[in-house]
């Protein structure tokens, strides 16, 4: 047990410093992994695999997957990356994906926050609410 909290505490060191003004810096997870590989620390496999968890969490928390049902103008993905880096306090990508199962509306998930303003949403909540 106390293995396995290590590991995540060296990995939780390593992402902070992987960090530069708040967002990952290529440049700085790279001098992290040759410090790793040039001192690897014990279970050098198992603080990896964390280290690329909290690396993935983060960047996802950069990018705002927007799905969507039909057709979607650049206007509304820069409004949604205003809209996402103002509520979350650091620079958002918008990017689109299609998705013909929502019927209408958008889908827009960051990380893991998931914000639904589609149809098949509506309908899945009015099935749930008759039965």
């Amino acid at each position: 047990m106390r293995g396995s909290k290590q590991i995540r505490n060296t990995a939780k060191k390593l992402l902070q410093m992987s960090l530069e003004n708040g967002e990952v810096s290529a440049e700085r997870v790279s001098a992290v992994l040759n410090s790793l590989k040039a001192h690897p620390p014990r279970q050098y496999k198992a603080v990896l695999r964390g280290y690329l968890s909290l690396i993935r969490r983060e960047l996802a928390l950069s990018q705002a997957v927007v799905e969507h049902a039909g057709p979607l103008s650049g206007e509304i993905l820069q409004s949604v990356e205003s809209a996402f880096s103002s509520i979350y306090g650091r620079s958002v990508t918008a990017v689109a994906k299609d998705n013909p199962d929502l019927i209408a509306g958008l889908r827009i998930r960051v990380g893991s926050d998931v914000y639904d303003a589609s149809i098949a949403q509506r309908l899945h909540e009015l099935a749930r609410a008759a039965n």
